[in-house]
């Protein structure tokens, strides 16, 4: 097999900007004007109907002196009548081609199977009540419960169901007073990431008559007292802290902190378990490079102490009965953990608690039970180590096999805690810990009919385009022949700071239980290695990212696990932005791409919704410094005409309120015009679908259907 690269983005990889020329959609446009879109004449795909015209429009411009074009700008226009009209056709498509491919019933009923099952959430304590959330397995969504002790009875608060006949209505746990009466939910239209805050009054068993009307929230945190909570709320002048005392007119309610603050920032306010303080971080975007901190004693009535301001670095903090425990990666890329006096929080009374740590990321304290939960990352696994409040390690809790550890939480004054547990082929596990004797029991543990035994889990490394050393899970069943002729599905992320550990997905089971092979690779951008790690795949360094992802795919390849044919890629949002780098740099290596709610023009990213909020990851077009290394992976604007394209399935929707979905609008159209393969490229474009969630378990089940119809149809697994 010929595993030769594709001819480079530009002629001379170190030049500061690409060559001057017709931008490659430019180019093709003169080709697709030439013809109607997919006329017979140029029709490539005798055995795929083709797909429906799109208007195309010469728009050109220029940006630091080099010519972009971008045929099908108008798409861009969500709620236009033409745009509308095209995603209902492009839909149609779809179907045309998904609706009948065999298999799918079969699929249907393991997917029922696997997604078919009581599901818990994390559970919130408080004044010996647990709340969580619970999903039965004849339901479609969670529905907020309220266990009274540790061996009460399940008793039901709040149920969606009756919200929407099609269940895309859904609710979620904000906040709980301390002493267990009250709490905070949110309500969900679809995916959206915008809710409507309610309060509900535990003992009554109905809402209180205060919301706050549908917004994008950061934080929902109540006072002890119950007079009033915190939350943050995303004005058009950006993000600011309000207080909404209870019974009164959210429209009244006063601002408390954000003065000043673009709406490129992200703010959030925490109130410390005994009600004394209030914590407020301010993120300078999404990508953990700066985060300012400030305390204000609720008591005294005190302004705001700015505990951390100005320095280069991420800072989480919290209050742990009279401490300020702070996790940082300021001159510990690793991430170590400081610790002051809440009465004088700033800075210069710092002092070093837990040291940074050259064989571990340090990911998460939770201060529980009088007692630090620390949270590690070694070699992309976890590890849990408790230590007290002068640094001093008190011991291990480990595990038994690869997997991940989420949620560690609990509250200081409180002698459990509890934290999840997952893997590949092994379902969410919520364990209740007590601090004082050690024990664990199990909190909930979902009957998922899974021969775990069958199910091999390996850690591999490979070495990507420049040497760098890079990690891989590849899961498949333990008897697995390395005939190259393996399905094989690869997936990965690789951007701010996100880790990619092992984690149950039915998908990943389905596809290994047919004899595939499933692989998620870690690639640099993500934290899996510390800031360093994270630094190495992001502005100007992004391009290692789609290094590591392609070399992960040769790797594969390379030890017998499978083939181009035979090689399937998937990602979504910044993952989406990934495949679609991948399969437009390397598109001989991929067979089919499935690339959900992704970025794709890169030049006009930063233009809709929130995304500049992402600045600080990727950069921006319109500085002259950082458009030629976005621009030279853009993959909206590196489709080749007649490239040799594999499948494409995109996925979006309306309900996607985070990353617009002109993106896969546009790229969609433009693949269908481009694309020389004769494979399909299709868009399933959802109303209601978004990056939040919100979908009905039932839409679950077919999403997951519709998507694995689509990857064995084009690896020739079925059909």
């Amino acid at each position: 097999m010929d595993h030769h690269r594709a001819k480079p983005l530009s002629s001379d990889r170190s030049s500061p900007l690409p060559p001057r020329r017709p931008h490659r959609a430019a180019r093709g446009l003169a080709v697709i004007l030439g013809c109607t879109v997919f006329a017979t004449a140029c029709d490539r795909r005798p055995t795929i109907p083709p797909p429906p015209e799109t208007r195309i429009d010469a728009v050109v411009e220029t940006l630091h002196g080099v010519e972009v074009s971008d045929p099908y700008r108008w798409l861009e226009d969500q709620e236009s009548p033409e745009t509308r009209a095209w995603i209902e056709a492009q839909n149609a498509y779809a179907d045309s081609l998904l609706g009948d491919l065999p298999g799918r019933e079969e699929l249907r009923a393991r997917f029922t199977e696997l997604y078919e099952i009581d599901s818990v959430g994390f559970p919130v304590v408080a004044n010996g009540r647990y709340f969580f959330s619970k999903r039965r397995a004849d339901q479609d969504l969670f529905v907020i419960y309220l266990r009274q002790g540790i061996d009460g009875e399940d008793e039901v608060l709040l149920d969606p169901h009756p919200l929407s006949a099609d269940h895309t209505v859904s609710v979620g746990l904000r906040d709980v007073s301390e002493d267990g009466t009250l709490l905070a939910y949110a309500v969900r239209q679809g995916g959206e990431d915008e809710v409507t805050i309610k309060l509900f009054d535990v003992e009554a068993r109905r809402d209180l008559p205060d919301v706050l009307p549908r917004a994008r929230y950061f934080g929902v945190s109540m006072k002890p007292d119950k007079s009033g909570f915190f939350y943050t709320r995303q004005t058009e002048e950006g993000p600011r802290i309000f207080y909404h005392a209870l019974g009164s007119d959210p429209k009244d309610d006063p601002i408390v902190f954000g003065e000043g603050h673009g709406p490129e920032r992200i703010l959030f306010g925490n109130v410390s378990e005994d009600g004394r303080y209030l914590l407020v971080h301010v993120l300078y975007g999404s990508s953990g490079d700066r985060t300012d901190v400030y305390l204000r004693d609720l008591t005294a009535g005190d302004d705001f102490v700015t505990v951390v301001e100005g320095v280069e670095a991420s800072f989480n903090a919290t209050v742990a009965g009279d401490r300020l425990i702070v996790r940082t990666i300021w001159q510990a890329p690793n991430g170590r953990v400081m610790v002051a006096d809440a009465a004088t929080p700033q800075q210069e009374h710092w002092r070093e608690l837990i040291p940074e740590r050259q064989d571990a990321v340090l990911s998460s304290v939770s201060p529980v039970g009088g007692r630090l939960f620390v949270r590690y990352l070694q070699d992309v696994q976890s590890r849990i180590e408790t230590f007290d409040l002068e640094g001093r390690e008190l011991g291990e809790i480990r595990f038994d096999s690869i997997g991940t550890v989420t949620n560690v939480g609990g509250r200081w004054d409180s002698p459990e805690a509890f934290f999840a547990f997952s893997s590949f082929h092994v379902p969410t596990t919520i364990y209740r810990y007590d601090v004082a004797s050690g024990e664990r029991t199990v909190w909930s543990q979902p009957d998922v009919p899974i021969d775990s035994d069958r199910i091999a889990v390996e850690q591999v490394w490979y070495e990507s385009k420049d040497g760098t050393r890079v990690p891989m899970f590849v899961v498949h069943k333990k008897d697995l022949e390395r005939d190259g002729k393996r399905p094989t599905l690869l997936t990965g992320y690789g951007g701010f700071n996100a880790s990619l550990t092992p984690f149950f997905s039915p998908s990943a089971v389905v596809w290994v239980e047919r004899g595939g092979v499933y692989a998620v690779a870690n690639l640099r951008g993500g934290g899996e290695f510390g800031e360093a790690w994270h630094k190495a795949g992001m502005l100007a360094n992004k391009q290692n990212v789609f290094d590591d992802f392609i070399a992960a795919a040769e790797y594969l390849i390379a030890s017998g696990y499978t083939r181009p044919e035979k090689l399937a890629i998937q990602g979504s949002s910044n993952g989406g932005l990934l495949v679609g780098a991948a399969m437009t740099q390397r598109p001989d290596l991929f067979a089919a791409v499935i690339c959900s709610y992704p970025l794709l023009d890169m030049v006009r990213y930063h233009r809709f919704m929130v995304a500049r909020y992402w600045v600080p990851e990727y950069g921006s077009a319109e500085d002259p410094e950082q458009f030629p290394y976005i621009y030279a992976y853009s993959p909206y604007h590196h489709v080749e005409p007649g490239g040799d394209y594999p499948a494409v399935l995109f996925i979006t929707g309306d309900g996607d309120t985070r990353v617009a979905p002109l993106h896969a609008r546009k790229m969609a159209a433009l693949m269908q015009a481009s694309t020389g393969s004769g494979k399909p490229v299709l868009l399933r474009y959802h109303t209601k679908a978004g990056h939040s969630g919100g979908v009905p378990r039932s839409e679950q089940i077919e999403n997951s259907v519709e998507s694995y119809s689509f990857l064995l149809w084009q690896l020739g697994e079925i059909g």
